[in-house]
């Protein structure tokens, strides 16, 4: 699926999208009880809006098991944050990689191992042509 085809999720149903991801196919009530068990204050109700709308934005689908819905993800985890992340990229930053990391760089408290761990990941990526604007995946 490439990243146009990929659903805006709002942070709530990333909540349930998690749920759904950490196990599936997955039942409807298994998805609610992990979610309550992660938040107490999840209405099974709220829950089972999210899953219909998720299966109407197309990030899941599901299947009809006796009285019951069998839920599975259309879409993985790893497409939803690349995917958030080039929009969140584009919205804060103008698509530009080097200002967003220079902010968290600066703002957030980096250890010294963080910050080895960022060197030794950014020394071993090919530099993109100066010449050339980098754009999304």
């Amino acid at each position: 699926m490439s990243a146009k085809n990929i659903p805006r999720i709002s942070e709530t149903e990333w909540e349930v999208m998690r749920a759904v991801w950490a196990k599936h196919p997955a039942p409807a009530s298994e998805i609610i009880e992990r979610l309550s068990r992660a938040d107490p204050s999840w209405h099974p109700k709220t829950a089972k809006t999210l899953l219909t709308r998720l299966v109407q934005k197309k990030a899941l689908d599901y299947e009809p098991r006796g009285r019951s819905y069998v839920y599975e993800p259309l879409v993985t985890e790893r497409e939803c944050i690349a995917a958030a992340s080039v929009s969140f990229l584009d919205r804060v930053f103008g698509g530009s990689l080097k200002p967003m990391l220079v902010h968290f760089v600066e703002s957030q408290q980096l250890t010294r191992t963080d910050l080895d761990e960022l060197r030794t990941l950014l020394e071993s990526q090919p530099a993109a042509p100066k010449d050339k604007p980098r754009r999304k995946p």
